[in-house]
């Protein structure tokens, strides 16, 4: 079967991309921006791959296309989706075709929650592949264990999928999630965000309990017991296992993870956790990934010893190099909760060292501005900020102002490398934040870093 991808570079489409293309199926794809990573890595697979939204792809490569599938990036009015409908071909959404074509006899493990989708999906995909179930996966990022973000899984039963609640598409506007009819869930946490597609927190408990509905009584959900928001889903009905985990102390926890790593089911003692991962969050990611694991039969034992060879995620607080001294992280931070938690996880690591954050307020939610209150105190823990405030429609400066003078605000890429580059020190580290490719700026950094002129610095960043 020949499949045409719309929105073929997103992370999501290009994991279906590399799952059809190890099926045997011929594919090719367009996206409006096709560059690398994932240009590069579909290339090497021989997917053909082509730049725009261009109607004349149905005379061209699509020619013989027996099914376009179809990414949430696509909307009416797209010339490609409307040649697609005037010539009556069929098309059908990516996660229903995942669904269909994939997912439909497996046992599916499925990651939701607002923050640590990725990074909880793949220490659960490890853990599967360290205990030898080599399970099939497509997650929104790279584990670094793999290599990859997606694979098929061959024979293996077992697939782990990171859940999005982001809706399915133009023509199905329900969250993606509820199309992997998983038997074990991961609810890992719930708050407001995706504002573009969601008036309310309300709004989103809906989808997460729409999701709750769909797991049969033999399978298991994996709640965070500290989240108000996830008891009210739980209360509309819940027909499966629930299992609740936490930190030590949490309310109603069946499970929890101490600060320095020691695991318990109740008051009895299970192992400790031994990972080079940094934060509470990432402990609590690992506990509720051992928890999942355990209902396909991996020992909490076993799990253990699979994240003490966890190597990360690719952009989540990733070394991107060091340069006079000064070490840059990217991560894929975007909200406040996250952006708090991971600047908490790499205070952790770096203890007293100064952290310099640079910011690029990208998602829909943060440019609607419906989280912009809770910025500063998401930043509070840094030692000076940096913010890349272009295409905003509201005063980042000024939801800022409480943190005072560490604070630099700039629409000028250029001009915030710069200031940086002036302001960091050796033994700094700089936290670059952004869930876009922020313009290269990591790289640049390092460049200035390596190349800066002092004095040519002072003047920008006093300007």
């Amino acid at each position: 079967m020949h499949l045409h991808i719309l929105g073929i570079c997103g992370t999501f489409m290009g994991g279906i991309a590399a799952i059809a293309n190890a099926r045997g199926h011929t594919v090719t794809g367009c996206d409006a921006n096709v560059y690398p990573p994932m240009s590069t890595q579909l290339a090497a697979m021989g997917i053909g791959l082509t730049q725009g939204w261009d109607a004349g792809q149905l005379d061209d490569v699509a020619r013989d296309a027996d099914m376009f599938v179809i990414g949430n990036v696509v909307s009416r009015g797209n010339p490609l989706m409307e040649a697609i409908l005037d010539a009556g071909k069929p098309y059908v959404s990516g996660p229903q075709w995942l669904y269909e074509h994939v997912l439909r006899d497996r046992w599916v493990l499925a990651v939701a929650g607002t923050h640590g989708k990725t990074t909880t999906s793949s220490m659960l995909a490890w853990i599967l592949e360290h205990a030898g179930l080599a399970p099939g996966f497509l997650i929104g990022g790279v584990p670094v264990n793999f290599g990859v973000s997606a694979r098929a899984g061959g024979e293996s039963p077992f697939f782990v999928i990171e859940a999005d609640e982001y809706d399915t598409a133009f023509f199905d506007k329900r969250s993606k999630f509820v199309h992997y009819r998983p038997r074990t869930a991961i609810l890992n946490n719930l708050e407001y965000d995706h504002a573009d597609i969601f008036p309310d927190l309300a709004a989103i408990e809906t989808q997460f309990h729409h999701l709750v509905r769909t797991v049969p009584q033999s399978g298991c959900l994996v709640v965070n017991a500290g989240e108000a928001s996830l008891e009210r889903v739980l209360a509309r009905g819940a027909w499966s296992a629930v299992v609740r985990f936490g930190v030590r102390g949490a309310r109603a926890a069946d499970w929890t993870i101490d600060d320095d790593g020691a695991v318990r089911e109740g008051d009895a003692m299970r192992g400790m956790l031994r990972f080079g991962e940094a934060g509470r969050h990432n402990r609590q990611n690992a506990l509720a990934a051992m928890l999942a694991a355990r209902h396909v039969g991996v020992p909490v034992e076993h799990s253990l010893e699979a994240l003490a060879a966890f190597e990360g995620v690719k952009r989540r607080l990733e070394n991107r190099g060091s340069a006079r001294g000064v070490t840059v992280y990217d991560d894929f931070a975007h909200h406040p909760t996250a952006i708090a938690t991971t600047v908490e996880g790499l205070r952790a690591r770096v203890g007293t060292g100064r952290i310099l954050a640079v910011l690029e307020p990208r998602s829909n939610t943060m440019k609607l501005g419906v989280v912009k209150d809770m910025l500063a105190g998401s930043l509070a823990g840094a030692d000076a900020v940096f913010c890349y405030a272009r295409d905003l429609g509201w005063d980042v400066a000024q939801s800022l102002r409480p943190l005072g003078e560490r604070v630099q605000v700039s629409d000028d890429l250029d001009h915030v490398v710069r200031a940086v580059a002036h302001a960091a020190h050796p033994g700094d580290h700089v936290l670059v934040m952004s869930n876009g490719g922020f313009g290269g700026i990591h790289e640049k950094l390092l460049s200035a870093l390596n190349a800066r002129d002092v004095p040519q610095a002072q003047a920008l960043a006093a300007s």
